[in-house]
């Protein structure tokens, strides 16, 4: 029975979701060294530069920056290695054959431990290009300031 349930997330990957149109997500479990599970629970991570790649029929995620553990000694982990992601076979075959058909990458969207296991959210992702996100922006403000005028009315 594990120590911990629910859902505690470490890190979020907002600048994915700003920069990418996302298609498909996807839940992936990690295989992580003792000393990045230490850092991961003091809350320490960072998404921003990471993405997943599909190599010899394994997926991997690379660029992900889990800071070295600060009570670690000679055994701490390298900070941005490439880390195993632990998914089904068909998963990965899905994956491997949307990104070859082009312009679609594996991006991380959230860091979290799951009933005490280390999990990473995954998604199939496009590029925006500039005015996407610009209309995207606006879109949210307006939003925004719908709901900020539904409040103020309702006062």
């Amino acid at each position: 029975m594990p120590r911990e349930t629910g859902r505690k997330v470490i890190a979020q990957n907002k600048r994915a979701r700003h920069d990418y149109h996302l298609e498909d997500t996807i839940e992936a479990g990690l295989v992580l060294q003792g000393t990045e599970v230490k850092s991961l629970r003091e809350g320490r991570a960072s998404l921003a530069d990471g993405y997943a790649s599909i190599d010899g029929g394994e997926a991997w995620l690379l660029n992900v920056h889990i800071p070295e553990y600060s009570q670690g000694t000679w055994t701490n982990h390298a900070a941005r290695r490439k880390r195993k992601l632990l998914m089904h076979r068909k998963e990965i075959d899905k994956l491997a054959a949307k990104t070859k058909e082009g312009g679609l990458t594996i991006v991380p969207l959230t860091l979290y431990f799951k009933d005490g296991r280390a999990k990473v959210e995954i998604a199939l992702a496009r590029g925006k290009k500039d005015w996407d996100k610009r209309q995207s922006l606006a879109e949210q403000q307006a939003k925004r300031e719908m709901a900020r005028a539904l409040r103020h009315r309702n006062r």
